[in-house]
Parts: C-alpha cells; structure tokens; sequence
C-alpha cells in the first residue's frame, strides 16, 4: 500500500531535510516512517523548526510518562469499570473507531477514586492501543487506517460538574495532552444528541484546539441524523450499537456491552479518602510564604548494570488555597535544561496532586513548589516527593532530597 498522501516536490524536500534534522531522536523502527514524520510538519503548517521543537516534546513526553509500561498497568478498578468508552471496529479505510457515551462519565466520582495523572495515563494507554491496531491495519488499507474515527453522545449533558475546578483541570490537561503529542490522528469526530448548554461549554473548550481538529468535529442537536450521512459513508452501521444509531444489537442488548464500557455513577466505596496519615510515604509540612518558592532539589547519577530506572514521585496537597507545581532539570554534563514538567497552577486545596517522571541519569531535578505570585497569602503544603524505583511505586529509595530551601528569588 502507498505509505504516504501525494506531495509536491518541495514538500517532500522539506519533508527528507526533516528527517534529517531529527534523526538523532528516532528509533529506526517502521513506526517512525515518512508518514509519522508528516504528521509533524503538518501540524506546524511545515515550519521545520517548529515541528521539531514539538515532535522532540513529545518524545521525551513518553518517556517522562512512563509509555513503554502502559501494556503491563494493571489501572484503578474505577477507570476500568467506569470510563465510558469502547472501540467497535473500523471504518473503510480501517481507522479505529471509538465510541463515547460521554453523558455516562461521572468525572466527579472518578476523581475522588483515582489521581489526575493515573487518569491522563488510561487515557494515553487507550490512544497507544488504538494507534498500533491502525498501523497494523495501515499494512492492509493504507496510510488512512492510521488515523481515528470518535462518536461522542453527549445527550443530557449539564454543567455541574464541569464547574468543579480539578474537573475543568482535567479536560483541559486531556485537551493539551492529546494536541501536543498526537497532532493529525483525528480523521472525523461526531458528536450526536448535543443540548444547548454543550455548545456554551465547547466554546468554552475550542481555544485549545487547533484548526485540524476544529475541522474534523461535527455536532450534532439532540434528535438530528444529519452526522449519519456522513459517518455512514464510512462507516458499515452494522458494526454501530444501536444506542449509538447504528444497527447492532447484542443478545437484544443495544448498548452492547462487551464492546462499550458505558460507566455510570461511579460506587462512593470505590473512592479514596484524602487521609493526611500514609505508612509508606514519609510526609512533610511546610508554608511556602508569599512572594517565596518551594524548591526540593534531587541528584540522579550513573546508572547501574541492570538497575531499574528511577522515577521522580510526588503526593501532595495544599490547605485552602491553590499553588503553581513544576519540575525542572538540568544535565550534569552538558548543562542542557529543560521544563519536565511546565510551572501551573494546581488546585491541590480540592484534591491531592499525584503523579511521577521517568528520570535520566547524571541528572539534577528541581522541584518547585511556587507561590511567587501570591502577595496576600502563605500556602501551607504538605507533601511527599522521592526517587523511587521503577516497579515500587511506594518504597523510598535512599535517593532522597539534596537540598530542600524556601526562597524568594523569582527565578525557576
């Protein structure tokens, strides 16, 4: 099958000169072809330089996350059994498709049950899943298998729990997520059985979406078929449950379950109870003062034959009010620094802030606690932050703080 979309001879110029320029950062495996390349330049119009600043993002973005361990997670119960979302089959062309009974997510519940980053990490894990079942249909349809087909039923959507701050929070991370490291897999988003109110909220949502993806996102009123054409024109309706406007059913069921996942209210035993007392993790207290900065500084050496990589871990939450988190590092030989983790405010004072990286060695990490830009009100913090091993995610390494300070400075 042809491995790439008909370009002009200075595009595919542009397009060997990129593969060039970024060589040093690619795998040499047939996942990183022409077409994985195109995906890039695309997304930045062509401008070369732009390009690789997001495509080399990205990349050490997987890594930071962990991505080559996705497969063997063994995710929360609560994301498993409550996110509502199934892949059905694929269109035409082979694309992937993923249906979504968005009305069915109980964001609220899922997040008094798992962390943020567990939850943007399930998600990846889904998109990684769905992108290697379209290369592997990309050898039998072509290169347009490799892209994804989404159905959102959206009916009776509400905003009540999007006024919720670590709500908001989270989709706009999915959103940020999705667009800095999956750029042009979209080939068509429905989204079916939208009440006014949605519309208030996508306008809302839409900023952080680029014009390629704007282009592919149809939505459609409550009671309209007009998105069936279309989908339909692609889209066998005998592989659609029902409940979606399609024609399966299963065993009369037409929401069919063993192919969607369709969520509900997530049960309140599942949730966590935000405890300020946690055997495993050594916690500590401090108040980052107005105008100051938080920063715990770790050193990560030589790597050992056969030693398991260390992950930078962080569990923390803040007493009434908000705070800016951020992870910063700099290269012990080449003095190369670099954003691990980009300085935002976090509504930690809602609920705990949990996530980690993936480190290098001979590597120094910062991490900044920043209240800086608060002149009215100290943050009280508590917080546990450490090196662990790869495969322990709850066992301190010896590897602990170098050097804990509170400063004024303005400086990262």
């Amino acid at each position: 099958m042809s491995s790439l979309p008909e370009l002009t001879e200075t595009q595919k110029e542009t397009l060997a000169a990129f593969r060039k320029k970024v060589c040093d950062v690619l795998d040499g495996g047939e996942t990183h072809d022409d077409y994985f390349l195109l995906r890039w330049l695309r997304a930045r119009k062509w401008d070369m330089d732009a390009a690789e600043k997001m495509l080399r993002h990205a990349l050490k973005n997987r890594i930071s996350v962990n991505i080559d361990s996705l497969e063997k997670w063994d995710a929360p119960e609560a994301l498993k059994k409550y996110l509502p979302y199934g892949i059905i089959g694929h269109d035409n062309d082979g694309a992937p498709i993923i249906v979504c009974p968005f009305y069915q997510f109980d964001i609220y519940g899922m997040l008094h049950c798992v962390t943020r980053f567990d939850f943007i990490r399930y998600v990846i894990k889904i998109l990684e899943t769905v992108m290697k079942d379209g290369f592997e249909q990309s050898k039998i349809h072509g290169v347009k298998a490799r892209q994804v087909v989404v159905l959102f039923d959206v009916a009776d959507f509400n905003m009540t729990q999007y006024a919720w701050r670590p709500a908001v929070e989270l989709i706009i991370a999915m959103i940020k997520e999705y667009e800095q490291n999956y750029p042009e897999i979209l080939k068509m988003c429905y989204i079916i059985n939208a009440p006014k109110v949605f519309y208030f909220a996508f306008n809302f949502i839409k900023k952080f979406l680029d014009e390629y993806t704007m282009s592919k996102i149809s939505i459609n009123k409550p009671g309209s078929d007009k998105w069936k054409e279309a989908a339909f024109s692609h889209i066998n309706p005998d592989i659609l449950p029902k409940a979606f406007g399609g024609n399966l059913v299963e065993n009369g069921d037409e929401r069919c379950p063993s192919k969607v996942v369709w969520g509900g209210k997530v049960p309140k035993e599942l949730y966590i109870e935000q405890k300020e007392e946690d055997d495993s993790k050594s916690f500590m207290e401090a108040v980052v003062n107005k105008g100051n900065k938080l920063k715990l500084e770790f050193d990560v050496g030589e790597k050992k034959p056969n030693e398991e990589d260390k992950l930078l871990s962080w569990d923390f939450r803040t007493f009434d009010y908000d705070i800016k988190f951020g992870i910063f590092s700099i290269d012990n030989a080449s003095g190369e620094k670099r954003s691990e983790v980009p300085l935002t405010k976090v509504y930690s004072n809602e609920i705990n802030e949990v996530g980690f990286i993936t480190t290098r060695p001979n590597t120094k990490y910062t991490v900044v606690f920043d209240n800086s830009g608060s002149y009215l009100r100290s943050k009280k913090l508590r917080y546990w932050v450490s090196l662990i091993s790869e495969n322990d995610d709850i066992s301190e390494l010896t590897g602990q703080v170098g050097q804990t300070e509170i400063v004024a400075s303005p400086d990262n």
